[in-house]
């Protein structure tokens, strides 16, 4: 972030603001002074981080389906928002093959319809629109993809997101250039882990359940690499993107990765083993085959993201590291797990995330 005074007084509205990233990005922008105003159909899980942080009775909440153009309309009208965060999705790559057209209503069409909303309302100055990492054509590299690289994907999941990409760009060209409308960008996140994620087949939800209940985790697809990164990472660049969109957007109305750094990304047995350790797991993970018959429908086995683009125009890039990510995470539902107040907790990290970023600048580092 540039500087948390330009946020004092801004309305924001955060489609699916009672989601994992949803949360996290509610309280941030509050201990920044922002009127943060939430769209979203309901709880996504049971618990959740935006009830345990008493989110609820702070945010104003326009509860309602993205999927509904008329009600998103509504929503953008009645709350007159300075900056929308379009978080709202159907986020899990499982859950896509079992349901692949509820899927593309919510992904592709809900982005439409915030795109829609955003360009009839008239009073948005910068629209930052949440994909994936998964957006790109998955060709199992061992290098990052770029911003530039081929759209696609094989699973419904993904595809999706690659379609609200090309959405989002069709929005820029016919409506939004010349100065016309808000200045609208899309980010790619990698594989984000932190404290308050309770979504089903999800690594670190799946691993805090197993060792809450005394058993084993089970991983899938161990052998798989993911760009993991701490939540607050990406949401710091969504956070300076958004300023800049706001004070210049002609110029960084476009595409953007926030990823981890290349010697940063970890297979999924790692990511298990340091995690199941900290937390004291009673056994180390069980381990699925890759390709056995319990693994599941396809997903990618190597994913990584090039964030340099991200680095060199907006001198973003990622604080902490892997044993740094996984002490956050792991502090986090040990927490949850004690009854302490979790809005204390997840402040405090922000508090510790904001003095890392800052000592990281004054070491000269960007």
């Amino acid at each position: 972030m540039d500087g948390s005074s330009m946020w004092r007084g801004k309305t924001v509205l955060i489609t699916g603001h009672t989601g994992f990233k949803g949360s996290w990005l509610s309280l941030w922008l509050t201990r920044l002074g922002a009127e943060v105003i939430g769209f979203s159909d309901g709880m996504p899980t049971s618990p959740a981080m935006h009830r345990l942080c008493g989110l609820e009775a702070e945010i104003r909440w326009l509860r309602s389906d993205v999927r509904d153009g008329g009600q998103v309309l509504a929503a953008m009208r009645e709350s007159k928002p300075d900056i929308v965060f379009h978080l709202a999705a159907q986020p899990l790559v499982r859950a896509s093959y079992a349901d692949p057209a509820g899927t593309f209503a919510v992904n592709l069409m809900g982005t439409v319809n915030v795109l829609e909303a955003a360009r009839r309302a008239g009073t948005a100055r910068a629209v930052v629109l949440a994909t994936s990492d998964k957006c790109y054509v998955n060709r199992e590299w061992v290098h990052g993809y770029r911003e530039s690289d081929q759209l696609g994907g094989r699973d419904p999941y993904s595809a999706s997101k690659a379609c609200a990409e090309l959405a989002a760009e069709a929005y820029r060209l016919s409506y939004f250039g010349a100065g016309g409308g808000p200045a609208v960008a899309t980010v790619r996140a990698g594989n984000v882990i932190g404290g308050g994620d309770y979504a089903p087949d999800r690594i670190v939800p799946d691993i805090v359940r197993a060792v809450s209940e005394g058993r084993a985790p089970v991983l899938r697809r161990p052998d798989a690499v993911r760009p993991w990164q701490h939540v607050l990472d990406p949401l710091a660049g969504y956070l300076r993107l958004a300023e800049r969109l706001y004070a210049d957007g002609g110029v960084y109305a476009e595409a953007w990765n926030f990823g981890p750094d290349s010697g940063r990304t970890l297979t999924v047995r790692e990511l298990a083993e340091r995690l199941c350790a900290r937390l004291g797991a009673p056994s180390g993970p069980v381990i699925i085959a890759d390709g056995g018959a319990d693994a599941g429908p396809h997903e990618a086995s190597v994913l990584k993201l090039d964030s340099s683009k991200a680095r060199a125009r907006l001198g973003w890039r990622p604080v902490w590291r892997p044993s740094e990510m996984l002490e956050k995470t792991a502090a986090w539902y040990e927490s949850w797990l004690e009854g302490a107040s979790m809005k204390d907790v997840s402040m405090r990290q922000i508090a510790d995330y904001e003095q890392a970023l800052r000592s990281l600048r004054e070491g000269g580092e960007s």
